[in-house]
């Protein structure tokens, strides 16, 4: 099918919105990448399932992304279909002590929100700049703590268009990683298992947590946050530091001097800029250290 056979099938299936040749720039925190083919902004679970099974009847491939803060997208851009789940699908309830979040829903407004409704838990969570679904995909964490110790469990979509329910434990959490894209679900929401408290308190560690983030990263510019997860018992951006490459620049690309372990995007980077720092960094570490640092960022596209 045509691009615009493809939009035109989709803009009639589904609620939400459906944009062609969508510059990845305008979706992705870094603030790279070429277009993608089908852009499919969904309103509802049923449009993630409609989606979700036109791209297998047509035998076309299927990215799903959420806030784009933790991806890199190559400079030619996504063949296909990307599905982002975010604005449209980002309902939040609150239960007695369980906040239930659409996969949608941004990580920062749940921490808000659960500190308003009096429930501690997600402090650690307030600058987390993702979506629920990418957060619990990738069991994103701050501060000591990650998704793993607040979610009890989540609905999600299989590749066969069936909901399922999936306990803490059948997650899969491990450090900055799930098993839910090796299962090849989609997730359509998570339940958040929090702990009474006190508002004022809550919300004065959501402060002091911003605080801590905006002094020690540096979010006066494009990035993806973490670039590397850190090695067991050490932090990569030590290692990355102390290996030589803080300042380290190619094209628009920055390793940060406030924080090594981000890759700055001064203004025009191009994604081969940053992939080319990504290589010069590992490859210092492993020099020096004879460590492999392991990328915490997903690299999609062509």
């Amino acid at each position: 099918m045509e691009l615009w056979e493809i939009e035109q099938c989709l803009g009639k299936a589904v609620k939400g919105e459906v944009i062609s040749r969508e510059s990845m720039k305008n979706h992705t925190s870094w603030r790279v990448g070429g277009p993608a083919d089908i852009m499919v902004l969904p309103s509802s679970a049923e449009d993630i399932r409609i989606c979700r099974q036109f791209a297998t009847e047509q035998g076309l491939p299927l990215t799903v992304m959420g806030n784009g803060s933790n991806m890199l997208v190559k400079d030619k851009g996504i063949r296909g279909i990307v599905l982002k789940i975010s604005r449209g699908f980002n309902q939040v309830e609150v239960k007695g002590t369980v906040i239930t979040a659409e996969a949608g829903a941004f990580v920062p407004t749940l921490s808000v929100r659960a500190a308003r409704a009096g429930l501690t838990g997600m402090e650690f969570a307030v600058g987390i700049p993702a979506s629920v679904g990418g957060a619990v995909s990738m069991n994103a964490g701050a501060h000591g703590k990650s998704m793993a110790d607040v979610v009890s469990g989540i609905a999600a979509l299989t590749g066969d268009g069936n909901t399922v329910f999936l306990g803490k434990e059948d997650v899969g959490f491990s450090y900055r990683k799930s098993g839910i894209p090796d299962k090849g679900l989609v997730i359509l929401t998570a339940d958040f298992d929090l702990k009474p408290g006190e508002p004022e308190e809550i919300m004065a560690a959501n402060k002091i947590n911003l605080e801590k983030r905006r002094r020690s990263q540096p979010l006066e510019f494009p990035t993806a946050g973490s670039v590397f997860a850190n090695p067991p018992g050490q932090w990569a951006g030590w290692l990355i530091e102390n290996a030589g490459c803080k300042g380290m620049r190619i094209g628009d690309a920055l390793v940060s001097d406030k924080h090594a372990n981000f890759i700055v995007n001064l203004g025009m980077a191009k994604a081969e800029d940053i992939l080319e720092l990504i290589t010069r960094i590992k490859n210092l570490v492993m020099q020096k250290y004879h460590v492999e640092l392991e990328l915490e960022v997903r690299v999609v596209g062509e």
